[in-house]
């Protein structure tokens, strides 16, 4: 036995397409006469079937989700507001401090973390926890 006559095992060579009708992959290059597959650029998607109904869209939905009604909003931790340099919380000063993008929406305040500076805290939500400490602190919460 000789190293030519070896099998090549995993690492095949690519089919070369398009080079004669001598090596089976000449003409229609293996994509057959006309349809969507014998064009440049097609691509299946996943769970396609040829145009029969696919089998996700057969059964039956179970269950529920949130997610199509989630309202989203960006989380600041109290131990963050250390980076604050006034004493009013609210969006504006957390967007300047960078603690929450420009283009949120809502706040959330939470109470992980201590402070030791009072505040006056105008934010969208806020939790329990926050509040008792903010309070502690003797800083005050304004209601929107």
């Amino acid at each position: 036995m000789k190293e030519s006559n070896l099998p090549k095992g995993p690492n095949r060579e690519k089919k070369r397409l398009g080079r004669g009708e001598g090596n089976g992959h000449g003409k229609t290059c293996c994509r057959g006469h006309k349809g969507a597959g014998a064009r440049s650029g097609y691509s299946l998607h996943p769970g396609f079937e040829g145009g029969q109904m696919p089998l996700f869209r057969k059964l039956p939905q179970r269950g529920f989700s949130q997610a199509r009604f989630r309202k989203p909003c960006s989380i600041v931790n109290l131990s963050d507001l250390e980076k604050i340099s006034g004493e009013v919380v609210n969006a504006d000063s957390l967007k300047a401090a960078g603690l929450v993008r420009q283009n949120s929406k809502k706040i959330k305040l939470l109470g992980d973390g201590e402070i030791n500076k009072s505040f006056t805290v105008d934010v969208d939500l806020i939790s329990f926890s926050a509040k008792a400490k903010i309070e502690a602190a003797g800083g005050k919460i304004q209601n929107k």
